[in-house]
């Protein structure tokens, strides 16, 4: 007899998880502080999940699934929570992952966020980027960044997700919330039109195509603040990963663009605190001259040492140094952060570690 799902959501919330996985041959597993644990229910069949989770589908849903073998879309459950939903199949089987996505949206001081953040959002116009792996609070911070102009700024908002998460009360500002799939066909469609909504920022849930890069860059420069995603662990790999989407002839034009266009990049990664919870660890990476001109002059691999250089006018911090003082305040262990660090060996000489 299969579970209820809703009830099943519903308990995920209370317990304070992050997701909620099911896949057959396997009980429910929830995600808490980053690591799955086992609920305490029966292990699940294919025709289980399958009764459970199609309960929450319209027909046009059920129809694209069967058809695409794929399928995200966000949940509103009343009195529950609004969640992020994937489905997919393995073995045969349909599965699905839900993320929960709090419904009250965090200021940049309840995630106690580094100063900086509350100066980049005041720019008019150019790129920022919140990068990271999945379930870094890429999304989570940008959501508390454009909570912050809510309350400050009088803006017009376009955001292009798929699916929409956090959703935003017009406060001082306006949202136009845009989910691709249902109010528009794709990310770069929604960006070559946004041009004509009169917005002021824009927010692309993800760059993942080369017409999305292209268009998102083009945006900064004329004059638009654009925020984006994408899944790189540190802001030299960013940058490199807009530039390596283009063919070679392309590349140095795409260089220009971005050595003038982009604002700052932010790559963080939740790492589990000592005692319980996680902690953001944000390596946050602000364009000076300096570093306009490496992008421009294909140098990237020489902006690690541009971000070490300044820093207490700039805001900028290197992973290595958000580690370390992690690891000196009893934030995190040390063997947290070497196993995080995208530079160990840097890492081990400074907190001393054998």
């Amino acid at each position: 007899m299969a579970i209820d799902i809703k009830k099943l959501l519903q308990s995920v919330v209370a317990h304070g998880a992050s997701d909620l996985h099911l896949v057959s041959r396997s009980e429910p597993q929830i995600r808490i502080d980053g690591k799955l644990r086992a609920v305490n229910l029966p292990i699940l069949t294919g025709e289980d999940i399958e009764e459970m989770t199609y309960a929450l589908l319209t027909e046009k849903q059920k129809k694209a699934f069967e058809e695409e073998l794929e399928l995200d879309f966000a949940l509103l459950l009343p009195n529950i929570g609004r969640f992020r939903a994937n489905y997919y199949r393995t073995l045969g089987d349909i599965a699905a992952a839900f993320r929960i996505i709090p419904t009250k949206i965090p200021s940049l001081d309840d995630l106690d966020a580094p100063k900086i953040y509350k100066e980049l959002i005041k720019r008019e116009k150019g790129l920022i980027l919140v990068t990271g792996p999945t379930g870094s609070g890429k999304s989570t911070t940008l959501a508390a960044m454009l909570n912050e102009i809510n309350m400050t700024e009088h803006k017009h908002i376009i955001t292009v997700e798929d699916p929409v998460e956090f959703i935003h009360k017009n406060n001082k500002c306006v949202f136009s919330h845009r989910e691709t799939g249902t109010d528009t066909s794709s990310f770069a469609k929604a960006l070559k039109y946004a041009m004509r909504q009169d917005p002021d920022i824009i927010l692309i849930g993800e760059m993942r195509d080369k017409e999305t890069i292209e268009a998102a860059l083009t945006a900064a420069e004329t004059g638009h603040l654009v925020f984006g995603t994408l899944h790189t662990n540190s802001a030299p790999g960013t940058i490199n990963r807009i530039i390596d989407v283009f063919s070679g002839d392309e590349q140095g034009q795409i260089r220009a663009m971005i050595s003038t266009s982009l604002v700052a990049v932010v790559s963080q990664i939740l790492l589990p605190k000592h005692g319980g919870g996680r902690v953001a660890a944000p390596e946050i990476m602000v364009s000076n001259h300096a570093i306009a001109n490496l992008i421009r002059e294909d140098k990237v691999h020489q902006i690690y040492s541009q971000m070490q250089l300044g820093q207490g006018q700039s805001g900028m911090q290197t992973q290595t140094q958000v580690l370390e003082r992690l690891v000196k305040n009893g934030v995190i262990t040390k063997n947290i952060a070497i196993q995080f660090s995208n530079k160990p060996d840097e890492l081990r000489t400074k907190i001393n570690f054998r």
